[in-house]
């Protein structure tokens, strides 16, 4: 593996090409697809192809030890990705949070990261230093829409809607 090494990049429409010293060390296929990633498994790190084993219902009943926020949060990662694979860094690292803070604190910010969509490691990390699990979620409150004679109405727009009598 070359890691921290630079290296040269020949890309074209078809193949990538690795070189280092001028010795090609990798090549795969492009997708045809734009911005549609491709991966040969040989290429990865060693860690992350013992990652890619890995059922994403371990994670999940590894996060389920902790709690249940923990697990959705965890989901949540999951299914934000277009590969489960591409969440396992995040889920691993906010398992490793439970060694430096407890699994109560640990809960109490997936509970938070959850509920206002800070789904990641970095936020969940941020959650924890910052003491934000030991604040209460605000809950948002519905107010009325704002009411003002300078605001223009649906009806202004689409003059099929509606006006409201004031």
């Amino acid at each position: 593996m070359l890691t921290g090494q630079m290296v040269d990049i020949r890309a074209t429409l078809t193949t990538v090409e690795i070189f280092h010293r001028g010795e090609r060390v990798a090549s795969h296929l492009r997708s045809p697809q734009p911005y549609k990633a491709t991966t040969v498994n040989e290429h990865r790190p060693k860690s992350h192809q013992q990652h890619l084993a890995w059922p994403p219902s371990r994670l999940l009943h590894w996060a389920e030890t902790v709690g249940p926020a923990t697990a959705q949060l965890f989901t949540e990662i999951l299914q934000s990705k277009p590969h489960p694979e591409m969440g396992y860094r995040s889920c691993l690292g906010i398992l490793r949070l439970g060694q430096r803070y407890s699994n109560e604190r640990l809960e109490a910010a997936a509970v938070r990261a959850v509920s206002t969509g800070a789904c990641s490691y970095r936020r969940v990390k941020s959650i924890l230093e910052r003491g934000l699990d030991r604040q209460p979620v605000d809950t948002p409150i519905a107010r009325p829409p704002l009411e003002h004679s300078n605001l223009r109405g649906a009806f202004y727009f689409d003059p099929s809607q509606t006006p409201r009598v004031q």
